[in-house]
């Protein structure tokens, strides 16, 4: 059979059992017991492995109904925004009794009909969001209806082709892993070095003390004074200042509506950038942004502009679009490290979830708002020597970035061509292999 021919099945016929929305349980069920998937792990993992998880306690009958199993297909039920909804994730590991919350639907397919890998691959390429936006219901939230996504139709090959396909694309994002993993190794350094200098005050606690500070040459000590002085923000190091975040950074607001301009840059909505990472988790072709486009620049500051996303900041690798449910934010010259950690502090995620207005969907406001946010300025000579070490790991993080960027690109294009016949696997392994040299 040609692959071109592949059959289209209904999802439903290919499943071992029910679609099954997850579970719910009131406050005082939660902290012990077994592992639950969160919307946060199933956007945060789309290959989801044994990673630490929030526990809830479950009745024997949950447990032969809600667990999961390796191969298990889980999907959003439902988002704040549309392109979260019907999201998919696929669980690669269960290391202990896990099950999932009422805001995702389980599939579990019959492996003797579909590979889940392949199932997965399909739903997150553009074929298959745009197979997703077919049943997308829009309300208060984005959300899916289980009924609807059992009626969805997708190509099916042959259970071998699927399996080759799927192992075909895992090389792809298992490079992907490794650039991800070492972005939050190059991350971790630079975030504890703001710590050190800008939050815990460590060189100048040293030299209050009459030590040495640690892990700095003679000339960087110099630069940080010996003592402490009072400030609106309590003890701050002598000479430094209380200023805002308006004085760091600045909103950039470049709107546009979705154009053959737009279609050519990587689209980044919300859903896009890691609640735990300054570096960009993905991205998405600029066809698929639909309207309310605001442009960024490389460098400039992704920050979640609405609850509960605040705590959603990253540094742009590239030029892009993104929603209005992003603040773009540009740094002031010489301040593009420091600016995005002290955007990325716990202190900027509490005020703008203080100062955001609104019933239904929470905002903050940049403008009166959140550039009024207090925050501790070094001197100018302190900030550039941040500059000058932190700048070069971001600059390393921002390539793997888009090292992985191009390679999500190739993968979503591979699956497509290969189902439509355009492509053989031989000459997609092809393609694999150069790109990952």
């Amino acid at each position: 059979m040609r692959s071109d021919e592949y059959p289209r099945i209904r999802f439903a016929d290919l499943l071992s059992e029910p679609l099954r929305n997850g579970v719910y349980k009131s406050k005082e069920y939660h902290g012990r017991g077994a592992k639950v998937v969160n919307m946060g792990e199933l956007f945060g993992y789309p290959r989801l492995r044994d990673v630490p998880m929030k526990r809830v306690e479950l009745t024997d009958a949950e447990v032969r109904k809600s667990s999961l199993r390796r191969g298990d297909l889980l999907f959003a039920r439902r988002s704040l925004v549309a392109e979260g909804a019907g999201r998919c994730s696929v669980v690669k590991e269960v290391g202990e009794l896990t099950t999932f919350e009422s805001s995702i639907i389980r599939a579990r397919l019959d492996c003797q009909k579909a590979d889940s890998d392949f199932v997965y691959y399909y739903f997150a390429s553009p074929q298959g969001r745009e197979l997703m936006r077919t049943i997308l219901r829009q309300v208060a939230v984005s959300g899916i209806a289980g009924s609807d996504l059992a009626e969805l139709t997708i190509p099916v090959p042959p259970i071998a082709v699927q399996r080759q396909c799927a192992r075909t694309l895992e090389q792809i994002d298992d490079r992907i892993d490794l650039l991800r993993q070492t972005n939050a190794t190059i991350e971790s350094i630079a975030q504890a070095l703001f710590k050190s200098w800008f939050v815990d005050f460590d060189p100048v606690r040293a030299k209050a003390e009459g030590r040495e500070p640690e892990g700095m040459d003679a000339e960087t000590a110099a630069l940080f004074p010996s003592e402490f002085e009072e400030s609106e923000l309590g003890k701050i190091p002598k000479g430094w200042r209380v200023g805002c975040l308006g004085d760091i950074l600045i909103q950039r607001v470049e709107r546009a509506k979705p154009s053959i301009l737009t279609a050519g840059l990587p689209y980044v909505p919300i859903e896009c950038i890691s609640p735990k990472s300054v570096f960009l988790c993905e991205s998405l072709p600029g066809e698929q942004a639909q309207s309310s486009l605001t442009f960024f620049k490389k460098d400039d500051v992704l920050f979640g502009a609405m609850r509960p996303y605040f705590h959603k900041v990253c540094i742009a690798p590239f030029d892009g679009v993104t929603r209005t449910t992003v603040f773009v934010l540009q740094a002031k010259k010489g301040h593009m490290a420091f600016a995005l950690f002290a955007a990325f502090d716990d202190s900027t995620v509490e005020f703008a979830t203080t100062h955001s207005e609104g019933s239904t969907i929470p905002y903050a406001k940049w403008t009166s708002s959140l550039e009024r946010k207090r925050t501790i300025i070094p001197p100018a000579a302190i900030a550039a020597q941040f500059e000058s070490l932190v700048t070069p790991l971001l600059e390393s993080g921002m390539h793997n970035t888009t090292r992985s960027s191009l390679l999500t690109n190739l993968r979503d294009t591979l699956l497509p061509r290969l189902i439509s016949g355009k492509l053989r696997i031989t000459e997609a392994m092809e393609q694999v292999e150069e790109a990952l040299t």
